[in-house]
């Protein structure tokens, strides 16, 4: 397949920050068959590139503890101007967690914390162009942010991104928006209010495309995961939240048409 158009201010890449990058790597292998190659150590400080089937899909890279951030999965977003978008960040409500740094040869990368205090990644595109899948089983296949600030954090992303947005539902049950509409939405936002735990924070969850839901949480457990919340019907497909070993959460999805 051709690689995927990763629009400007739409996800691009994903990473994971990993306390145990070895144990990680295992995991993901057996559950999603990745494979991965490690760049230069002084470079990039031994980031490594997960691929799936060749394509390339996701980063790893240490926790080693000095950021304070417990082992999580990181959306991007394409920008064209990252100081642009790190000044409008600054004006719209946002924060600037990691200001524009370049990595050598790739591109360049920020870290913002957006109206209602989630954080996500910004990239602005040099040699490294985004992940090459999508939506195929073993590729991140939608992004969905919870928050507790619901019509902030939307204008947020339209201001400081550009989103084209439109309102999937609007009610206290359920309040999601999304960039794009329909078959060409690319990411979702949810009011979140009503369930989050008190204590936890706003937050981007990435989904991975799986083949069958019950058989990859069947695994995740034997492998040393965690189930957050079980697998479920959806108008979406059967998704399902998990934990990998070290306790990083991620999302699964399977297609099971219209329900």
């Amino acid at each position: 397949m051709p690689k995927p158009e990763l629009t400007v201010g739409a996800p691009c890449w994903i990473d994971l920050l990993t306390s145990a990058p070895e144990k990680s790597q295992a995991f993901y292998t057996e559950l999603f068959g990745w494979t991965y190659e490690a760049g230069d150590a002084e470079l990039y400080g031994g980031y490594i590139t997960a691929s799936k089937d060749g394509k390339m899909v996701a980063g790893i890279m240490n926790n080693d503890g000095t950021s304070g951030s417990p082992d999580v999965w990181t959306t991007y977003l394409r920008v064209d101007d990252i100081d642009a978008a790190t000044k409008a960040a600054a004006e719209h409500g946002g924060q600037v967690y990691l200001p524009p740094m370049e990595v050598p040869e790739q591109g360049k990368m920020a870290m913002f914390g957006d109206a209602g205090g989630a954080a996500v990644g910004i990239w602005e595109f040099g040699g490294h162009t985004g992940y090459e899948v999508v939506a195929e089983n073993g590729a991140p296949a939608w992004h969905e942010l919870f928050t507790r600030d619901f019509a902030p954090t939307v204008k947020f992303y339209e201001d400081v991104f550009g989103w084209d947005t439109a309102v999937v539902g609007d009610t206290d049950e359920f309040r999601y928006t999304t960039l794009g509409a329909g078959d060409d939405s690319k990411a979702g936002i949810m009011d979140a209010s009503s369930f989050l735990p008190a204590g936890a924070p706003a937050s981007w969850h990435v989904y991975f495309a799986v083949e069958n839901a019950d058989a990859i949480i069947e695994k995740t457990l034997a492998l040393g995961g965690e189930v957050i919340q079980p697998a479920e019907d959806t108008p979406f497909g059967r998704n399902a939240a998990l934990k990998d070993p070290t306790g990083a959460e991620f999302w699964i999805t399977q297609d099971i048409g219209q329900v």
